[in-house]
């Protein structure tokens, strides 16, 4: 992963596309801040196609009964 200024990205954007389609990601830099990141389309595709925890536990095939009751027991020591 390289971090790249915003103004030297710019001047040079055809070889930070190249870069992050060889596999390099990369950071753009504003001000000495992170502030945007740049990976190759197949990357973005990938993380963006992780479904959530709460798709997944949707989409669980559970039936009513696979799971116990949930306990009333307040977690700490004080009530609700």
């Amino acid at each position: 992963m390289v971090e790249i200024q915003l103004r030297d990205a710019k001047a040079r954007l055809s070889q930070v596309v190249d870069d992050v389609n060889r596999g390099e990601t990369a950071i753009i830099t504003r001000h000495g801040r992170r502030a945007a990141v740049i990976m190759s389309f197949e990357e973005w595709r990938r993380l963006s196609q992780v479904p959530s925890f709460g798709r997944l536990v949707m989409a669980a095939p559970i039936k009513d009964g696979d799971l116990p009751e949930r306990s009333q027991i307040p977690l700490r020591g004080d009530a609700l």
